[in-house]
């Protein structure tokens, strides 16, 4: 057992100072607040629980500055997504996830759940091991020393329908019994889960869904569900109903359920998707990168839903940007302030994302839970001044005030990290972009 005294921390829905915490096993098996024990290894700072990153695709972060010089809409960005997935392997896929990975962690992020449809060679014909690009991933995650819920992801169509094209020949199965058998015998270790999602309604035919349904297995399913006001209109024209309504009526849209984006719902999306207490990811550094509109968070609250946050294809890797994002893209939309308030966001980040990608026991500093520590600097040039409490964490801190941070009782990022980090991922990048020209 290890004790630790954490200066001042957020734990119960407020900030508490003194707070001891005893962390055995990768557990917190005692959490006492206004503490004075003589011999806890001291914790200076502002301190927070993990954080979980609900939404991510890994590869993407190799796109970073290189996809703004000319105007365009989503469709134009994704094709040159698309150029950058065809010429990755599992090695370089490795180096830029476990990359990517560690930048998470000196965020803060000790938890992600990676949307993957990268499964196969580019002209679509599986590896030895079918698994093996999936696989990089979590040993990816093992090597940043995070966890990960690998969403293994159904691809079958390029649309409504059409036959995957191009890069997308490596995206699919073929058929929704070859993505289950797959997807069931994955095996991986401890630090990570296996999940599933469908890429969208315009990727999978509706007469497949409900097959999609029973091979779920009580694994957290997540899906893209209206990013694009084309989707809505593409999905009313082949099947007569939105997105949302396709998902509810083949049982795909309950508890278990995140919808991710959910930035163009009717008024009747809104009702089903929070009588159905589904979770919604939203990811507004993505969703303003690539023009996609601002998503009706508060009113998805109001009627039942569970916010959680992600950060989608690393424009930035910053849950503190994203969560104030979220309260501040609301005031843009609606010319009003105070929709969200810190405490809210701050548990969309942490407990609530946790539980949407099947980590329960994860996400707060309580006893039991699992010891995720994030320590944030509160007298940077962001955050001086401004109370040491849940809002300077919400909405002044940035991913550089995280000084040091503990995943699953182990000391994953030390101060000073990252620095290497930027050199990991300049070497990774560099190598891709070499290899693509």
């Amino acid at each position: 057992m290890t004790a630790y005294l954490l200066e001042r921390a957020w734990v119960d829905g407020a900030v508490h100072d003194d707070v001891l915490v005893e962390v055995e096993d990768g557990r917190f098996t005692a959490v006492t607040p206004d503490s004075d024990p003589p011999r806890a290894i001291p914790v200076r700072g502002l301190v927070v629980p993990g954080l979980a990153n609900t939404h991510s695709h890994a590869f993407h972060r190799a796109l970073r500055g290189r996809t703004q010089r000319e105007r365009g809409t989503f469709w134009t960005w994704r094709d040159q997504m698309y150029a950058l997935a065809a010429r990755l392997d599992p090695d370089t896929y490795l180096a830029l996830a476990r990359a990517t990975y560690r930048e998470m962690a000196a965020a803060g992020i000790t938890c992600v759940g990676e949307f993957h449809y990268l499964h196969h060679r580019p002209d679509g014909t599986p590896y030895d091991d079918p698994d093996e690009m999936g696989l990089a991933l979590v040993e990816a995650a093992r090597r940043a020393g995070i966890r990960l819920t690998l969403l293994d992801t159904l691809y079958l169509s390029s649309g409504f329908g059409a036959a995957p094209e191009g890069a997308q020949v490596r995206y699919s199965d073929g058929t929704v019994e070859a993505w289950g058998d797959r997807v069931d015998g994955l095996v991986v270790g401890p630090h990570a889960r296996v999940g599933a999602a469908v890429h969208s309604v315009r990727a999978v035919p509706a007469a497949d869904l409900d097959a999609v349904a029973e091979r779920l297995r009580g694994r957290p399913f997540h899906v893209h569900v209206s990013e694009q006001v084309a989707e809505n209109e593409g999905c009313l024209e082949a099947y007569g109903v939105t997105p949302t309504r396709l998902l509810a009526d083949h049982g795909l849209l309950g508890p278990g359920t995140t919808l991710v984006h959910a930035t163009h719902l009717t008024d009747a999306d809104i009702a089903l998707v929070g009588s159905a207490a589904a979770h919604v990811s939203f990811c507004p550094t993505t969703e303003r990168d690539l023009g996609d509109g601002i998503g009706p968070s508060r009113r998805l609250h109001h009627a039942g839903a569970r916010l959680t946050v992600g950060s989608d294809s690393h424009a930035v890797i910053d849950l503190f940007e994203e969560m104030r994002a979220v309260e501040l893209d609301e005031r843009l939309a609606t010319q009003q302030r105070g929709h969200w308030t810190a405490a809210e966001l701050l548990e969309a980040a942490t407990t609530t994302g946790h539980a949407s990608l099947g980590w329960d026991d994860a996400g707060a500093i309580a006893v039991g839970q699992r010891a995720d520590l994030v320590v944030l600097d509160p007298a940077s040039p962001r955050t001086a001044g401004t109370g040491r409490d849940e809002n300077t964490v919400v909405f002044a801190a940035a991913a550089e005030d995280v000084r040091r941070v503990m995943a699953d009782g182990r000391w994953v990022v030390e101060d000073g990290d990252r620095a290497a980090i930027g050199r990991e991922l300049d070497d990774i990048i560099g190598r891709i972009w070499e290899e693509t020209r």
